[in-house]
This record gives structure tokens, C-alpha cells and sequence, in this order.
């Protein structure tokens, strides 16, 4: 079909208005557009009937052929299949941003608002047809978007009478018109009827009107694509709750939570009038089958989920009676632990998955669901089962380790896993686990879908070392460098995370296709997606490997300092300032008692009474290594180790590693000797040059790496994405962020506006998710037990209260506090299952010191968490389900 598309838009000098088809195989590749008059444009394309209902944008280019602006991701064109003849006129509008934008998002339009599937009113195929859309996704399940006019065939304005759109493809809503039946002009207005087609509300506004049918398309199918529904209703706000999985707690569990667990959090949420659930990643972690592996941020794939989320229950059950017993056992046992036994969990449930595959494995695995599960997984499959076969074989993840199979060989890890060899029946049992974990989890989503409920995922901004991916696609990553964050609130010597940092670089050479096949994968099963440290896509936090805190790390990429660039800004510059070295009279301060022990044994000499580390021991790594024994045998150990690692890192700056003669100041260094050191005329200048350089000079440089890494992502998903934007952050991150649609993250206790101790949760972003505390925070009963002077400013301040604030957050004052954010001004309020069973003094857990979930400062933390009552109890305490869905009726207004 010949179609020719129309749409207004008024250009400035030498710009031009392009259009290009989307997703893998777009109809149309980019083309630009020709200008009529007065700011019309016109592009006529062959359209196979391939197409079918793919979508299409605009976008404006300047004179260079750089793009100047372009529609948001979430609201694409869609084009209309199955029209009748063999020319079609379309008349687009260009689509602004709108404050209702995230609405478009597969969070509202799949699940809060998701239409059941229906063939729609029938659609009427005249050879002068007249087609009528408008894009609404704020429609109540029970409610229907209709259409009245002027016209008999609509109604004459008769609401009972207006005619019945197709929602099939929401929120885009459309109509069919035999034209020969309308006397133009047409006016026309939407409302909105219920199941026994009473109008509930008329759309706001003026009338609409078509003046004629369009001249040049007097003989073809003409498709008005209208300007989006007119609603005069207060903003969408929404609420939900975020919990780790494994957390999760319930009577068919097996000691920590499972995919069925998720299932009935999902119905608890349904119940309560909430809209979200948000979870931590639940890919798989396995490397050493210890406690080490409770890390739920380190996964050894992007695609393998956890296996320890199998729900044995809906796997099914063993036939043999006494291993039926035994497992009964061991589940009461586990299941009555108060927090995860990760190690017993871990070997009692891979026991009772390799009992049941060998009691059905093969019935499952020559089954046509396994069969269609295989095809389509099977790129991602292959890869990991042979890892996790070399893993258990060589009894490491650090493929290093593994010989001859080091390195990846795509086509003898395709023969590895054909079947035959001695391999096959674990890498058998690896394929049939991930078959069992991704039909119970595409069960959970659907599950989701079905309730109007926006299942929430989390995106890792690393992978492992020893990964499945680190194995395979080694060029993407940098081994030579460790990702972490800069030191924050959460911990004052930084972070180290451990993970490769990527070579951004190289990912760019293929459009970023490794970012866009994550989203992919996540977006089968979530709606909804928190990507994890956002500002690593500005910059990231890069520590070398010889080095295990966050102290000695640089941001990357950054535009380091040359010697003349530090003295232009008052500093004269020494080698000196790059040496790891303290005096001799600081060694007391720093070792106490131990001080000649450890000058005589790890220190030496380096002039003008100075010292620095011997060569065994000169960095944090080769300290690490001497001291893991000895600190076991004498914790007093811990205190010379911990002033070694201090002279390891007592330098100014910091030497770029990729740029010669180019310098970074060292974060935080007013807390080293030789910063103590300067003159005060010196110590102002390094101020001043560190704040530029952390705070002013890469601002539009990171925003430039920003949107070049980001938008490519963004736009290959539907998900509604959110940012975890907190720590030390950037300038240009809110623009970014805003640009590209992404809701950023608030909480109270961490504002974002200078001067203030607490956010001011009116003035909040409605683009925005607003919680009361995350995983890496103190949840609110430890957080209000924390720092008294600071809970006492807040009970007077922000609580109002009067006289000293309680000792305990009692439930009233965790009442309050929920019920003040659930108040705010951000679209969604998300909060953690801790904080909402604090408002109960029946459901809150005796000891809150055990609902922290991770303290960042610990890289070795075990994530055990889990909640001290069960789902189903928790389903069925009636009188706290009243009270979430009256905080929740009372914040919507």
C-alpha cells in the first residue's frame, strides 16, 4: 500500500523534518520529510502488509544532519493495519511531552490500565474510509472510550447512542467511518461510558472538528490521528511496596522466598489498593555456593535466574515417600529459621530440584514446551550451562582458572552442550532449572499484568568478573579497572563493588546492542524497571585492581588535570603529591601501640624523615592478602592492616591511566596526612580546584556521555524506567533524566536541594519515585534509633511534635511518616515492607535491628533479610490491609 503521510510543523532555517520506522525491522528507514507550505510536510513510502501495526517517529535534524529534537520514546505512531485499497492519506500531529507521559509506559498500558483482549466493534471497510484515533491510556478497566458527534452515525450527540471505539490497540483508540455517511463538517467529541453504556465523564475542552474530507485523498483511506484525550483530572498517583525475593516468607516456602511467594505479595498488593511491586535483581549469583553468593547485585548472567526461586511447590512434588518426608523436614526446619540459611537452603532445594529432574527431567525436557523454550533461549542458554558445567568442574567461577577453557569458543561449548558427552546430564539439569524458572516467572508477570499490578525489576549496573558474560563477550569489559562508588553517606571510605568497568567504547560500535539485549530480557517479565546507579552511564567510579576500598578511585571518563592547569588555580604542583608516604611523626597517630612493629617491619625509609611501603606490601591488595590469616588468629591485626591500607591511599592526586602527565585530586583528601600538611594558602587552593573539578568541570561533558548512552537504551523498551539518582550527583544528571522521561528517586532523609537537612516532600518531581528508605539504608525503625540529636530535629521539624521525640518510631509516628509520603507530590510512592508493617503494633517485627537488608560499607555483607511473618498471615490481618488502603485512598485525594 502506498502511504503518505501529512504532519505540521513549523522548522526554523535549515532544519528538516525526518520520519523513521522503529523496532528490529523498521518499514521505513530515515528519511527526511518534503516541506510543503505554511509548515506542512509530506513523505509517501511503499508499506509491505508485513508491517502490520508497526510503530514509526519524527524527529528534526539541523543543516549537519544532527538531530535537534524528536518525539518522546513512549508515545510512537502506530500504523493501521488492514486497511481497505491501495492508498492511504495519514495526518499526524507532532507529539509534545506530556505531564501524563509516563501513562504510555508498559507499567500503565500493560498492567494498572491493560485492556482484556477483545476484537473490538466490528470495523467498517468502505473504499472511502474514515479512520479516527486518539491515544488515552488513564482508562479504568471497567470504562470504554466512546465517540459522539454531530452525525447519525454518531449519535447525534446522544451519549447512549455514540459509538464504541476499539481499544485493541491501547492506549491508542480508533474508529472506522464510511465517509460517504458523514456531511462534513464532522464535530465530534470523546467520553468515556461503562459497561451499560452510561457516560461516566465527557472529554474536556472544545469540540472537535474535521472540515472536509481531505481533497488530495478523495479516493483513499484517510487515518486522522487526533491530539491526545482532554482529561480534567488530578494528576495520577499511585503506591506500592519493594521487597527483596528472597525475602519473601510463606508457608510453601523453603527458607527463603520463592516465585510463588512473589505471586502472593502480588495478591497482597491487589488487596491493599497498591499498584507496584519492586524486587532486586533475581538473576543468578551462583559462584562459590556460599553466603558469599547472597550478593543479589553480583550475577554470573544477565538472562539465568536465581535458582534458589524455583517455587518446589508449583514444580511439583517427589513420588518417593520417604524423600518426601525427608524434604518436609527439612522445609520446617529452614522455614522456621528467622532469617535465610543460604548455604542450607542453597544444598537442601538443589537437592530436591536434582530428586525431582531425576523423577521427570526427561518427560520435560522432550516436551514441546521445553522444545519452544530451547529455540528461543538457547543463545543465552548454551553459553551459561557450559559455564556453570566448567564452574562446578574446575571448582571455581574464575575461568582464569580453567585451563584450556579460559577462553570462550562458541562452537565448542555448542557441542559441550549437543548432548552425548560426559556433560550432558548437569548441563541437562542447568537448561531444565532455567525452563522451570522462566515458566514460573512468565506465570508471576502475567499473573501481574492480570491484577493491574506494575511488577518492578532492578538493572545491575555491573556484572560479575567471573561471569557468564566476562567469559563470552570479554572485549565489553575492563578487567584492569573495578567499579564502586565515591565515599557518601552510606560509607566514608567508598565502595568497591568489585565489578569490570565497561569499555564503553567498544559497546558503542554496535549502537550499544549488548544494553539494548539486558532491557530486552527484563522487559519479559517486568513493566517497570529501577536502573541500579544511574550515574554510571554519566560516569563511573573506577578503582584499580590492586586496590580494595573506594578511596583511590577516579571517575571515568573525566577530563584529568595537567601540572600547569593545577598551578594556574594557586596549587604548585610536586611528584611528591602522587606518593603514597606519610612522616615518621604521624606513624603513633595512625598505628598507636603497634606503631614500631609496623615501621620496622612493612615501612621504609624515603627521605626527609618520611616513609613509604615496602615492596611486598605497597598496595591494598598485597596487604589484604598478608594480613586475611593473621587477622584470624589476632584482631588486633585489623588495626595495622587498616593504617597500611591508609598509606596506600595518602596521596593528592591520583595519575591518569590512560592519559600521561594528566592528574585526578584524590576524593576526600583533607582527611590525609598530606593534605594536613600545605600551608592554609595551599590547602584553599586544593579546595577550590577539588570542588571545580568534582562539581563544575564535567558537568556538560557527562551530560554529552549521558544522553549518548542512554537513549539508545530508553528507547528500545517500553518499561516505565526509573533511576536510582542518589549519592554524588552531577548537574546535568535532573536534565538528562528529565529528557529521557526517567523518574527519578527521592527520599526525606536525602535531599537534593542544598541547605536542607530534609526534602520537603511537596515540592518533590511528580516524575519522580518517592520511598522512605532503600536496601542500603537503615529501614525507618533503625534510621529513627540511629542519631538521636538528628531524629529529634526531625520530630520537631518535619512531625511537628513537641517536647523529645520517643525513644521508639511507634507505630502512630511510622503512621504519620507513611502517610506524609504517601502524600507527596512524586507520581509513585514506594515503600519497603518493613516501613509499612512499622505502622502496625501488632505485624512490626520484635527485634527491628534484623530488617536491615545491606550496610554498603561491608563489601562481605550477607543479604539475609527475611520478613518474620508469612504472606499468608500477612493477607489476612485485616485490620493493617484497612488501614494501607485508607492511607492510600486519603493521599489520592
Amino acid at each position: 500500500m502506498k502511504v503518505t503521510f501529512h504532519i505540521e510543523y513549523r522548522a526554523g532555517a535549515g532544519q528538516k523534518l525526518c520520519m523513521a520506522g522503529t523496532g528490529e525491522t523498521p518499514f521505513v528507514e530515515a528519511a527526511e520529510m518534503h516541506r510543503g507550505e505554511e509548515g506542512r510536510w509530506t513523505l509517501q513510502v511503499t508499506v509491505p502488509p508485513s508491517a502490520g501495526a508497526a510503530g514509526y517517529r519524527y524527529f528534526l535534524v539541523d543543516a549537519g544532519g544532527n538531530t535537534v529534537t524528536a518525539e518522546p520514546r513512549e508515545r510512537e505512531h502506530r500504523l493501521v493495519p488492514d486497511l481497505p485499497g491501495e492508498a492511504c492519506h495519514v495526518y499526524d500531529y507532532w507529539q509534545e511531552t506530556l505531564p501524563d507521559i509516563a501513562l504510555y509506559s508498559s507499567a500503565f498500558t500493560k498492567a494498572v490500565f491493560a485492556r482484556a483482549a477483545s476484537a473490538g466493534p466490528p470495523a467498517e471497510n468502505s473504499p472511502r474510509t474514515l479512520v479516527i484515533r486518539v491515544p488515552n491510556p488513564r482508562v479504568e478497566k471497567n470504562l470504554h472510550l466512546a465517540i459522539a458527534g454531530n452525525q447519525a452515525v454518531l449519535g447525534c450527540w446522544q451519549p447512549e447512542q455514540a459509538r464504541e471505539m476499539d481499544g485493541s490497540d491501547f492506549p491508542e483508540w480508533e474508529i472506522r467511518l464510511n465517509a460517504d455517511d458523514i456531511t462534513f463538517p464532522l464535530e465530534y467529541k470523546f467520553l468515556l461510558r461503562d459497561a451499560a453504556g452510561q457516560a461516566v465523564r465527557w472529554e474536556a475542552g472544545e469540540n472537535r472538528m474535521l472540515k472536509q474530507f481531505p481533497p488530495e485523498a478523495a479516493a483513499a483511506t484517510v487515518v486522522v490521528s487526533g491530539y491526545p484525550y482532554r482529561e480534567n483530572l488530578p494528576a495520577w498517583k499511585g503506591a506500592g511496596t519493594v521487597i527483596p525475593v528472597f525475602s519473601l516468607r510463606s508457608e510453601q516456602s523453603f527458607g527463603i522466598g520463592d516465585l510463588h511467594d512473589l505471586k502472593l505479595l502480588i495478591d497482597w498488593a491487589e488487596q491493599t489498593n497498591q499498584c507496584l511491586i519492586q524486587v532486586l535483581p533475581v538473576n543468578d549469583t551462583t559462584r562459590t555456593r556460599t553466603r558469599a553468593d547472597s550478593y543479589p547485585y553480583s550475577a554470573i548472567s544477565i538472562h539465568a535466574l536465581h535458582p534458589l526461586y524455583i517455587s518446589l511447590t508449583e514444580m511439583g512434588a517427589l513420588k518417593d515417600a520417604r524423600k518426601r518426608a525427608f524434604y518436609r523436614r527439612v522445609r520446617q526446619t529452614l522455614n522456621a529459621g528467622e532469617e535465610v540459611d543460604y548455604e542450607e537452603v542453597e544444598r537442601n532445594k538443589t537437592g530436591y530440584c536434582r530428586d525431582f529432574f531425576a523423577q521427570e527431567g526427561a518427560s520435560v525436557l522432550a516436551g514441546d514446551a521445553f522444545r519452544a523454550f530451547w529455540e528461543t533461549a538457547q543463545a543465552w542458554l548454551t553459553p551459561y550451562a557450559a559455564f556453570c558445567y566448567y564452574r562446578d568442574r574446575y571448582g571455581t567461577a574464575d575461568f582464569s582458572r580453567w585451563g584450556e577453557h579460559a577462553t570462550y569458543r562458541p562452537e565448542r561449548e555448542r557441542q559441550l552442550c549437543a548432548g552425548g558427552g560426559a556433560a550432558c546430564p548437569e548441563i541437562a539439569f542447568t537448561c531444565f532449572l532455567q525452563f522451570v524458572l522462566h515458566t514460573q516467572f512468565n506465570a508471576v508477570s502475567e499473573h501481574a499484568r492480570r491484577k493491574g499490578v506494575i511488577l518492578k525489576g532492578d538493572l545491575p549496573i555491573g556484572i560479575h568478573r567471573t561471569s557468564v558474560e566476562a567469559w563470552t563477550e570479554a572485549a565489553l569489559f575492563n578487567g584492569n579497572g573495578q567499579a564502586g562508588a565515591p565515599p557518601d553517606d552510606f560509607s566514608d571510605r567508598g565502595q568497591n563493588w568489585s565489578f569490570p568497568t565497561y569499555n564503553w567504547e567498544v559497546m558503542e560500535t554496535d549502537g550499544f546492542r549488548w544494553w539494548k539485549k539486558r532491557l530486552r530480557a527484563l522487559e519479559e517479565g517486568f513493566t517497570a524497571l529501577r536502573i541500579d546507579h544511574i550515574l554510571g552511564f554519566f560516569r563511573i567510579w573506577e578503582i584499580p585492581v590492586d586496590c580494595v576500598e573506594g578511596l583511590c578511585g577516579h571517575f571515568r571518563p573525566a577530563l584529568p588535570l595537567t601540572a600547569e592547569e593545577i598551578e594556574s588555580r594557586g596549587l604548585p604542583f610536586r611528584d611528591t603529591f602522587l606518593k603514597p608516604r606519610i612522616h615518621r611523626r604521624h606513624a603513633v597517630e595512625l598505628f598507636g601501640d603497634a606503631a614500631a612493629e609496623a615501621v620496622e617491619t612493612f615501612l621504609a625509609p624515603d627521605g626527609d624523615g618520611y616513609l613509604t611501603l615496602k615492596p611486598f606490601c605497597d598496595t591494598q591488595r598485597k596487604v589484604e592478602a598478608l594480613f586475611r590469616e593473621r587477622e584470624r588468629r589476632d584482631p588486633a591485626a585489623a588495626g595495622i592492616r587498616a593504617g597500611l591500607f591508609a598509606i596506600a591511599g595518602e596521596a593528592l592526586f591520583l595519575a591518569d591511566p590512560c592519559e600521561p602527565e594528566k592528574y585526578h585530586p584524590r576524593i576526600s583528601a583533607s582527611g590525609t596526612f598530606a593534605y594536613r600538611e600545605l600551608t592554609a594558602e595551599e590547602q584553599q587552593a586544593f579546595d577550590r580546584l577539588s570542588f571545580h573539578f568534582f562539581y563544575e568541570r564535567h558537568s556538560a561533558f557527562w551530560k554529552e556521555v549521558a544522553l549518548k548512552r542512554l537513549t539508545p537504551m530508553v528507547r528500545c523498551t517500553g518499561m516505565l524506567i526509573c533511576g536510582e539518582d542518589l549519592g554524588m550527583i552531577p548537574d546535568s544528571v535532573h536534565e538528562v533524566m528529565n529528557r529521557l522521561h526517567i523518574l527519578s528517586l527521592e527520599l526525606e532523609r536525602a535531599p537534593k536541594t542544598g541547605g536542607r537537612e530534609f526534602a520537603d516532600l511537596q515540592r518533590l518531581p511528580y516524575a519522580s519515585v518517592c520511598t522512605t528508605s532503600t536496601h542500603d539504608m537503615p529501614p525507618l525503625r533503625n534510621w529513627w534509633e540511629e542519631d538521636r540529636e538528628r531524629t529529634q530535629r526531625y520530630y520537631r521539624q518535619v512531625l511537628h511534635g513537641e517536647g523529645t521525640a520517643p525513644a521508639d518510631c511507634t507505630p502512630e509516628l511510622a503512621g504519620q511518616i507513611l502517610r506524609n509520603h504517601l502524600s507527596a507530590s512524586s507520581m509513585l510512592t514506594v515503600i519497603p515492607l518493613q516501613d509499612w508493617l512499622a505502622s502496625s503494633g501488632t505485624l512490626r517485627h520484635p527485634r527491628p535491628q534484623h530488617e536491615r537488608i545491606n550496610i554498603p560499607a561491608n563489601p562481605h555483607h550477607y543479604w539475609r533479610y527475611r520478613m518474620h511473618l508469612s504472606l499468608e498471615t500477612l493477607a489476612a490481618a485485616d485490620d493493617f490491609n484497612r488501614q494501607i488502603r485508607r492511607l492510600i485512598a486519603e493521599s489520592n485525594g
